[in-house]
Formats: structure tokens, sequence, C-alpha cells
């Protein structure tokens, strides 16, 4: 801290006024030469600025953001303003050592204001009178730095209408917010900014010599000032060091704060240490097993199911969650969702690593791991209810997985945690732990079935079979190549498609699973209908009919009929598919709740068949009841199908611009899914228009 007090010549007597003289104090900081733009934040200020003529501003963020950068850049471009000058104080709150004493501090302020050292009150009370008293009627700015807490902040606010007033902290001190006081989060620096804050550092001309390296490098520091100061002076120390070097060095992630905290005074771990080392022990153990979370981000829920185990109430779990959020060691990106900075991610698994014992670090990823499996399967049950599963044994009972009230619901949690569940699938397997990596894979079919994704789906499909077979399970491993078969015809891979096919037919011969062995002919029928093979997979589907009415399933006689009925019209005869479709209608329409997006698709493929008679007007209603009822399903691809349907209706009937118009919205979904369908919409609007009409 930096004090300047007035230095007084002579006697001097005192008639009840405390202050001998008015010397300025000018106490600001210098400017900090690599700060790098912060547009929005500045701009914040000004507004509240504007708004009223005295002003409380926090700005509140992570350790090693840049608050303090920012409250001396904004601070300096307004010193005209404040004619009666600036104080300042690093309150230490988070430095190692006991936060600053607002005693000392106060004293110190009254010094710089003229105050004499023994006209200074001994009790905070009179101190805080006498600071009140001399601020009156000042126009003062008042920076403070590092601060603990509100009420470490509220006694140094003066009482001057004039008086500005900026405080940094890694708290959001909402304690402040009755005093009038503005909070301004600061983030993590964007790419370009944080490009530009290493270009100052180490000089702009051999950042641009290696730009992307330079934005490999701000991305590895996540924007954060303090890590890419420390890394710019890495650079800068070693003149021939290239930055695509250095990228390479910070690549592996156990290394990475220790090679981020070896600059003199510059250390990400210490300025993380001082935040988690403010805890509490409650606060501090989640910090630890949150960061062993394998996704990006989780919700709420998750968060319940690893905190519930030890806490009976929900308010205790959101109190410690609030205390996390208020020291900025976790962000909160939507509401009830939330992820770590990278590199306090890292903190934290470090901090898990030294203080939890490896057992119960285990028993808290697993414990995540079920969590996804308990919510996708509860998600599943209600979405796809007719699929065979697997029973599975959880640890122990769970607290926080979702009910789903609605099919939407379960889709959209689906949805929402689609990067969680495949991050699951992997940690389970790499942990050993095959069956759940199984079940994690299984229980992703609807997801797969409705949003698609064909790379999430062979990844997701080839770990399974790999976890079946590590797990030792026949049957599991049956269902998984069935599916991976189906997801390399999707994208092409027809011989790895046939090889799977015939694999999962031999493995549920094994277990005497009559209805699984159809159920992969039935694929390798699809296959061969894929493939150009129509007479070889026309009498597949016939033999799977045949032996589907010899079961209890009707569902499953539906969908063969479907298959087959689209096949007929697919290869010219559409007259012949529309008993086969009208029966798979009529199945689905008693099950319409049970699986509503097949009675959509039999809504598609008698819209094919009708067009394949000549009949548009049918086809047309049965096109647009097909994209009503996907849509309200959520499933963009085959809402597409039924698009370029209409499309074709159009096109039928001499209409070229509803066609192109139906063409380029089905392209569209089909180029965002990576789907096989895309050529085939690009060549019948390039038959419309050429490379115009496709663009």
């Amino acid at each position: 801290m930096s004090v300047q007090a007035g230095v007084i010549h002579g006697g001097v007597h005192f008639t009840g006024n405390p202050v001998d003289r008015s010397p300025i104090p000018r106490q600001l900081p210098a400017p900090s030469p690599n700060f790098a733009n912060r547009t929005s934040e500045l701009s914040a200020l000004d507004g509240y600025l504007a708004e009223r003529g005295n002003l409380v501003a926090v700005l509140f963020g992570p350790g090693g953001v840049g608050k303090s950068a920012l409250a001396r850049q904004w601070a300096h471009g307004k010193l005209d303003r404040f004619v009666d000058g600036q104080l300042y104080a690093d309150l230490r709150g988070f430095s190692g050592t006991e936060p600053l004493d607002p005693g000392v501090v106060l004293s110190a302020f009254l010094r710089a204001l003229g105050v004499a050292p023994d006209r200074i009150p001994l009790h905070l009370a009179e101190q805080v009178t006498l600071y009140r008293t001399v601020t009156a009627n000042r126009s003062l700015l008042v920076v403070l730095d590092d601060a603990y807490s509100a009420a470490q902040v509220r006694t140094l606010l003066p009482a001057s209408t004039s008086a500005v007033v900026v405080v940094t902290s890694r708290r959001r001190l909402t304690g402040l917010l009755p005093d009038g006081a503005r909070l301004v989060e600061v983030g993590p620096l964007p790419a370009p900014e944080a490009v530009e804050l290493l270009g100052r550092a180490v000089g702009r001309e051999r950042i641009l010599n290696e730009c992307a390296p330079a934005e490999e490098l701000a991305g590895i520091c996540g924007g954060l000032p303090i890590a890419l100061v420390v890394a710019a002076a890495r650079l800068a120390a070693r003149p021939k060091l290239t930055v695509r070097r250095m990228v390479a060095e910070l690549a592996d992630e156990a290394q990475r704060l220790s090679r981020l905290s070896v600059v003199d005074g510059l250390s990400i771990r210490a300025t993380f240490q001082f935040s988690y080392q403010a805890l509490t022990p409650e606060a501090s153990a989640l910090y630890r097993t949150l960061a062993l979370h394998p996704g990006a981000e989780f919700g709420m829920d998750l968060i319940a199911a690893v905190a519930g185990a030890g806490r009976a109430d929900g308010a205790g779990v959101s109190t410690v969650m609030g205390e996390l959020l208020d020291a900025n060691l976790l962000e909160e990106v939507v509401e009830d969702r939330f992820r770590y900075h990278d590199l306090l991610r890292l903190h934290a698994r470090e901090m898990s690593e030294q203080d939890d014992p490896p057992d119960g670090r285990q028993a808290a990823v697993r414990t995540m791991l079920e969590f996804y499996l308990a919510a996708a399967r509860r998600a599943d049950l209600v979405v796809t209810p007719y699929r065979r599963r697997l029973p599975y044994v959880y640890q122990h009972a769970l607290a926080g997985p979702p009910e789903f009230s609605d099919r939407a619901a379960a889709l959209g949690w689906l949805d929402r945690e689609r990067s969680n569940l495949l991050e699951a699938g992997r940690a389970a397997f790499d942990l050993g732990l095959h069956e759940l990596a199984w079940q994690l894979s299984d229980v992703a079919w609807p997801l797969l079935l409705y949003f698609k994704g064909y790379n999430d789906r062979l990844e997701i499909d080839e770990r399974g079979v790999r976890a079946a077979r590590a797990w030792g399970n026949v049957w599991a491993e049956a269902d998984m190549l069935k599916r991976l078969g189906r997801a390399c015809s999707r994208v092409g891979d027809h011989e790895a498609a046939e090889r799977h096919g015939r694999a999962a037919v031999d493995r549920y011969r094994q277990v005497g699973d009559v209805q699984g062995v159809i159920d992969a002919e039935e694929g390798l029928a699809t296959l061969y209908a894929d493939t150009g093979r129509e007479e070889q997979a026309a009498e597949a589907y016939i033999r799977v009919i045949a032996g589907r009415r010899t079961l209890p399933n009707v569902r499953s006689v539906g969908l063969s009929c479907l298959n087959l009925g689209m096949l007929r019209t697919r290869t010219g005869r559409p007259a012949e598919a529309l008993p086969l479709l009208v029966e798979a209608g009529q199945i689905f329409a008693e099950l319409s709740e049970v699986d509503p997006y097949n009675a959509a698709r039999v809504l598609i493929g008698l819209a094919d068949a009708y067009l394949g008679t000549g009949d548009l007007d049918t086809a047309e209603e049965s096109a647009i009841e097909a994209a009503r009822r996907m849509a309200e399903l959520r499933a963009a691809g085959e809402r597409a199908e039924a698009v370029f349907l209409l499309g074709r209706i159009a096109r039928r009937r001499g209409d070229d611009e509803t066609a192109r118009r139906h063409y380029r919205e089905a392209a569209a979904v089909f180029a965002a899914l990576a789907a096989p369908r895309l050529p085939e919409v690009l060549r019948r609007l390039d038959e419309l228009g050429g490379d115009a009409a496709r663009r």
C-alpha cells in the first residue's frame, strides 16, 4: 500500500477543526502496461457513473483475471473529475496473509487527507466518524483493491455525494448492495484481446509471426491475464523460444500450473491457492470433488447427487454452492448450470489429489457417472419405453436424478447433457467400469435416434461393443454390434456394417435370443437395401416379417412392414408398398403414445408411396402431417425428410419455386447433421437451378 501523508512544518494549533492542511493525495498506482481492451466493462463503469454523481462499483472475478488492472485503467481516465485527489489501498483480502484491518487503512487515509497523526482516534468507530467528516464535501476517487468482505469495505466509504469508490474482489460482495453498489463481473479475456496482451508483453512482431500458436497459447491460458503475463514473461526471457514450443510444453495438463508458476512474483497456483484457503471445509471439499466431473459443465442436479450423500438438506448444498460462486471459483453459465475456468479445474484437481484419498476420489467419480446413467435411463424410459434393457445395480442410492413429466422434457435433458453423457461413457471405460460403460452407451439410444450425430453414434456404439466384450456379456455385445452395424451403414462403411451385422446374428444365436436374431437379420436386410441389393433385401424382409408374426411383439411387425413398404416404393412398386404401410400405420396408431416417432415415420412412407402412385393430394397431406409431428418430437432429420418429400411433390406439380424452397430447407438440416441424404437433395436442387440454387 502506498500512502502519502502531509508533512507539517512549524507550530500548528487546533481549534476544533481536525484537518490542518488539505494536500491533494495522488495514491493511485500507474496503469498496467499490459492492459488489454475491456470495452464492455469500461462502458459499464462509465454508464454507472453517468447515472449518478457518486458511485460504489465492485469489480469481481476470479484471481488473476485482471480486476486491479481494469480498476486502475478506468480510474486514470477519470482523474480530472476528482479535484480532491485519489486514495488507494491494497486490502490484502486474498494475499495469503490476514486481510488488512480497516482501522489501519482509515488511519492512512486520514493522514493522507491532512489529519495530524495525533488527532486520529484510537477506536474504529471514531475513525469512521472523522473520515466521513473529512470526506463529506470532497470530490474523491477511492480505489480499494483485493477486498475480502463487504464489512471491510463499508467502513472505508466516504460520505461525499461526489466521491466514487472502485472495489476489486474475488467475491461478489453483495452485502454492499444496500450501500448502492453496482456489481461488474470481470471475466477472462476473449481470444483477440488475449493475443493482443501477449503481443504487448512479448512484441507484436514475434506474435504475428506465429499467429496460430499464439491463439492456442491464449486458449491454454483460458484468457486469464495473469497466466498470459507469466507465459509472456517466459517467452521474453528466452527470445529464441518459439510460441509453438511453449504451447507444446503447456499441453500437458498435469504440468501446466507448474509451468505457469515459475516467474518471480507471479504464480497461477499461488493466486488460486489464496482463494481456496479462504473457503469453509464444506466448500473446499465440494470444490475439489466437482473438479473430477468428466465434462465441461454440470447442473445443480449433478451437484445434489455428489453432495447429497453427505447432506440431508438441499439448502445446505445451495449454501455451499453460493460460497463457491461468491468466491468466483465456479461460474454460473446459465441458471443452475456451472463450470470451472480451465486453470481453476486443474488447481481443484491438484487439491483433490493432495487432500482426498484415491478410493474417495474414485467413488465420487463413479457417483457422477451413475448419476448420468440414472437420469438418462429415466429419460430413455419416457422416450423409448419399448426397448429391451439390461438391469444395473448402483453402488448406492442417488439423490438428484431428475424425473421427466413428458417426452419433450426427457429429450431436452438428453440434448442438454449430450457432451456429458459422451464424457461419462469415456470415463467409465477408462476406469475399467465396463458394465457401466456399456450401460452409458446403451442408454444414449433416444438421443441418437432423435438428434442423430453420426460421429457421436459411431463412437458410442464402438465403445459399447468394446465394453461388452471386456465385461464378458455376450447379449450386450450382440445388441451393440447390431447398433454399430446400422451406424456404419449410415455413414457409408458398408463392409464394416455387414461384418458387424453378421456378428450380431451369431452372438444372439449363442445366447438363444430368437427376437434378437430376427432384429439383427432385419438390420442386414436394411443394409442390402442401402447397397443396391433390393431383391435380396426384399426376400430378407419377407422372412423377417414371417418370423415376427410368430412372436408376441406386434410393434416389431409394424417396423418390418414399414421397412419393406419403403423398399417397395423405392424400387418402383408403390402399389405393393401401400398395403404394408397401411398395416404399419394401423399398428402404430395403437402405439402412438408409446412410439410416436415410428408412427410419424409411417406417414413419411405413405407420402412417398402416394407420390409414386400419382395421388399428390394425399401424398402432400401425409407429408405435412409427418413434418408437423417430427417437429413436435424435435426429430430434425426426419422432419427434413418430410420437407424433402414436399419439395418432390411440388416439383411433380410444376411448382419449381416451392420445390426449391423445400429442398433448400431440407439441405440446410442435412448439412448441419452431416447426413448421408444431403447429396441427393443437392442433386435435385441443381436440377432446378444449378449451383446458384445450391448456394
